[in-house]
């Protein structure tokens, strides 16, 4: 049988996403009428953690191959991250096509992938994107794809998603914050906001998370949902991460010199969790501004905890080995695969908002949050929850044992010197004693 003809002899001989994106750029050119697929490995970091990094990169290989050969010797295969993989099939295509690619996929690995004494049968979500004759820019496509990708991991029925490109290419909006994203830094219009994080028992506040604001001199403040796809498509990801990182600490210092004993969280990108040079610059800013990196928090989200990259982990590990704290924000949204709570070492599980918002209406949201309670003392971590909107969300948060959260109930995200007086009053917004006196 054809697909049996293994030719990737191992990881390492498959193009890296680089090389890929690179691979891409030059098929554009010559011609666009091609089509990309981002295919990512359901719950492969199950079979890594049972049967051992060595046996799973074998499995890696083999999936490679096999769908190298499945498409034919003129597609385009790369590896974009652990266990994920892109496919370029030239010619112009459907959806429907685009579909029967999927379907054609999914039909050839219930044959099981045998190593060793192991059994695997290879499951996928994809997203799909075909690109149009008057596209010749490779970022568009890309994003395109992994937005693709994204729904189809999302989706509860399907795990196949399909974007048009002219949906991207057509927004003069996006077009125009690309344009603009360059000028924003060589500009200073970004921004930090902090929205304070509270004690659930004595309302005050324990620490703020840092969430990025673009302050646009015609269109006013801008919340990142509007730009960071064009971050993505100019490939500034990094860049804007370590942004990020670096005014964080600043803050800190900032506060700090003003007696303000807080921990600053913030997000950080997986990009920035791929670059080595990620842990020495986290050395660099914390000799830099002289913090304490106690006092400092990382917020990384669940696809990039269950990334079965040794790179990541180990560059947690030392993250956590300097004494910052690492948090996995949005918990249980979207995963039912648990497992990456035994091989990383976590201080903080932020509840998703979606469990907090629905808490006095729907029994299970209660349970949910239970159960992360009870998880969290097994792996011996703090719970926070996020989304915290109503006195009765409060509640039965302290009920269930709670110890600290944030949402608009206490204040909404705020500048550093609104933060530094809610912190100097001892009050929360709309608080004072009537406030402390309501929630009881």
């Amino acid at each position: 049988m054809y697909f049996m003809s293994v030719i990737y002899r191992s990881l390492s001989t498959i193009p890296n996403r680089y090389a890929f994106w690179d691979a891409i750029d030059q098929c554009v050119r010559r011609d666009p009428n091609l089509s990309l697929l981002m295919i990512d490995v359901v719950r492969f970091s199950d079979v890594s953690s049972s049967i051992g990094y060595a046996a799973g990169d074998r499995i890696l290989v083999e999936i490679a191959s096999r769908i190298k050969n499945l498409f034919g010797s003129t597609s385009l295969l790369g590896r974009i991250s652990g266990d994920m993989f892109g496919l370029v099939i030239p010619g112009s295509h459907s959806e429907t096509q685009l579909t029967d690619f999927y379907q054609h996929l999914v039909e050839h690995f219930k044959t099981p992938i045998c190593i060793d004494e192991y059994a695997f049968m290879a499951d996928f979500n994809v997203g799909a994107v075909a690109n149009i004759v008057s596209n010749q820019d490779t970022s568009k496509l890309f994003s395109v794809a992994e937005a693709a990708l994204k729904q189809a991991k999302e989706s509860k029925y399907q795990n196949f998603h399909i974007l048009p490109l002219r949906e991207k290419l057509d927004s003069s909006r996006s077009l125009a914050l690309k344009a603009d994203l360059k000028r924003a830094f060589a500009n200073d219009e970004l921004t930090l906001y902090f929205q304070p994080k509270v004690d659930l028992q004595s309302m005050r506040i324990i620490g703020a998370e840092c969430l990025l604001r673009w302050n646009h001199p015609l269109d006013g403040i801008i919340v990142p949902g509007s730009f960071i796809e064009a971050a993505e498509s100019y490939n500034m990801m990094n860049e804007l991460g370590y942004w990020v990182l670096e005014k964080a600490f600043s803050s800190a210092l900032h506060l700090q010199a003003s007696g303000i004993d807080l921990q600053l969280s913030m997000n950080i990108s997986p990009t920035q969790l791929y670059d080595s040079h990620f842990v020495q610059k986290v050395r660099s800013l914390a000799d830099s501004y002289g913090i304490d990196l106690t006092k400092i928090e990382l917020e990384l989200t669940e696809d990039v905890a269950l990334s079965n990259s040794i790179l990541v982990k180990r560059q947690l590990a030392e993250i956590k080995a300097l004494g910052m704290s690492v948090a996995v924000d949005d918990f249980g949204k979207g995963y039912s695969n648990l497992a990456y709570l035994r091989d990383i070492e976590l201080d903080t599980l932020k509840i998703d908002k979606t469990f907090v918002m629905g808490l006095d209406s729907n029994p299970v949201n209660r349970a949910i949050i239970e159960g992360s309670q009870l998880i969290a003392k097994a792996i011996n971590c703090r719970v926070i929850a996020e989304g915290i909107e109503t006195l009765a969300h409060l509640h039965i948060l302290r009920e269930i044992g709670i110890e600290a959260g944030q949402g608009f109930l206490f204040s909404k995200a705020v500048p550093i010197e609104t933060l530094m007086e809610l912190c100097n009053e001892d009050l929360i917004v709309g608080g004072s004693q009537a406030f402390n006196n309501r929630v009881g």
